[in-house]
């Protein structure tokens, strides 16, 4: 059975994680009325990919005997002055978001919750990977800043991306 602390914790990240996913559906929107379709494309990932993390945390506070209570999320931002301005934006996003569960690794340990606490630990690694991964694209976008040739090839391999469901131990 979960504590009411980390169950409200828990409650809290869900809404988190859904007010995610529905800033990368504001960037995929962003992207698609500046013709940038694979941008578009990578934030749809983006998209399913926050609402796959939102499910986990769900299920998670199902299985432990909790119960889920959803909130409002909060409208998003809908513009940005760049593509470059956007994926700073994500950066910043998702470096909280690491802080985020990082606290909730904190709480789990403060109050001994260990099946928390291991659970967690998938979402330390993905927030590693997700923070390399934009910091890599902001720094192509950099790169490309003065170059609009350089923008439509990234544009291009951006819309490579092909969104697979991942596994974890969670």
């Amino acid at each position: 059975m979960l504590k009411k602390k980390i169950q409200k914790a828990l409650n809290e990240q869900i809404n988190a994680e859904m007010y995610s996913a529905y800033l990368y559906l504001s960037m995929e929107s962003y992207f698609q009325s500046i013709s940038l379709a694979g941008f578009a494309t990578w934030m749809r990932g983006q998209v399913q990919e926050e609402l796959t993390h939102a499910m986990k945390f769900y299920d998670f506070v199902g299985e432990r005997g909790g119960r889920v209570v959803l909130d409002t999320i909060k409208k998003p931002v809908s513009t940005w002055e760049s593509p470059l301005a956007a994926f700073e934006h994500i950066l910043q996003h998702e470096q909280l978001v690491t802080g985020l569960i990082n606290d909730l690794v904190d709480l789990a340990e403060k109050e001994r919750d260990h099946a928390t606490r291991i659970f967690l630990q998938w979402f330390v690694t993905e927030q590693v990977e997700e923070e390399a991964t934009v910091g890599e694209i902001v720094d192509k976008l950099k790169l490309t800043r003065d170059n609009p040739s350089g923008l439509f090839f990234l544009d291009a391999e951006l819309g490579k991306r092909v969104f697979t469901l991942q596994q974890s131990e969670g």
